[in-house]
């Protein structure tokens, strides 16, 4: 009897409640990740196979598909169409990150008169959906001559116009302790100083999930690159005009190339995501709790 218990003590139970967890996680991996394989898979398949076939799998690898895809379309290369799409997403980063400190820092920072109010009408903005505001947008560009150029889609985000980061920033902020500026201060420091050189710093998580969030954003925005842009040099890559004439152009038989141009399109977004996903937790998490 004491072998037996002895026996039975030096055995642990299999975890099958640990097991099942991970085997649903698996499937649930495996079915988010489905249409991902799915696009890599037609990407490779000839033009009559895109269609008739169902299987995952191609049944001749069609790498012609990428060389059609790398020509271009409308004369357009894919490294112009790349550049464009990196000159948009990088001014819009540019633009959210500068502006939208900014705004964070005097909400949750300084005192001014009407500070609650202003910052209520700002979060309320959120709720306003981007298409009512299009149409007077776009009358406000042409008449400045802008329609057609990169500007209203770089220009409004230098004028802190996305309530949802200036938020994120605001609580992110608000965490962060008094006696650090106090400190600066008292060492000469007025609030712009004190803003970049101490505040700053200090809100880089913050700052890097605005940064992803409006870099994915801005390289997957179709409709707003559709209003304001008309010339085929000035197309942008992903999800793109460029995608669109790309079908538009040679119909079903380009079938091909446009799922390998969307292969090249996703891959700017997994790489950037990939590199700064630990800031993004960290910046998320962070300003959840605090403030």
């Amino acid at each position: 009897m004491t072998t037996t218990t002895a026996t039975t003590a030096g055995r642990r139970p299999f975890p099958w409640r640990r097991a099942a967890l991970h085997a649903g996680c698996l499937v649930a991996l495996l079915v988010m990740l489905y249409p991902l394989a799915w696009l890599v898979a037609t990407s490779l398949k000839p033009a009559d196979e895109v269609i008739a076939s169902l299987n995952l799998l191609p049944g001749k690898l069609e790498w012609s598909n990428y060389s059609t895809a790398l020509d271009g379309v409308d004369d357009a290369s894919v490294g112009r169409l790349l550049t464009n799409s990196l000159l948009i997403a990088g001014g819009a980063v540019l633009g959210n990150v500068l502006s939208c400190s900014l705004a964070a820092y005097a909400f949750a920072r300084l005192r001014f008169r009407f500070r609650g109010p202003l910052f209520a009408f700002m979060i309320a903005t959120i709720m306003l959906p981007h298409h009512a505001v299009l149409i007077p947008q776009y009358i406000i560009f042409n008449q400045l001559g802008m329609v057609n150029t990169y500007w209203p889609l770089i220009l409004p985000k230098f004028l802190a116009t996305e309530a949802f980061f200036v938020f994120l920033i605001v609580q992110f902020m608000r965490g962060l302790p008094r006696e650090l500026e106090e400190a600066a201060r008292i060492d000469g420091c007025g609030p712009f100083r004190s803003f970049f050189l101490v505040v700053l710093p200090l809100t880089r998580p913050a700052l890097i999930t605005t940064a992803i969030f409006t870099f994915i954003w801005t390289w997957n925005d179709f409709f707003t690159q559709l209003i304001y842009l008309f010339s085929p040099e000035k197309f942008t890559l992903t999800l793109t005009l460029a995608l669109r004439s790309f079908v538009d152009a040679s119909s079903q038989s380009a079938f091909g190339p446009m799922f390998a141009m969307s292969v090249i399109a996703l891959l700017p977004i997994v790489l950037f995501f990939l590199a700064f996903q630990r800031f993004l937790v960290e910046g998320m998490a962070n300003s959840g709790v605090k403030g």
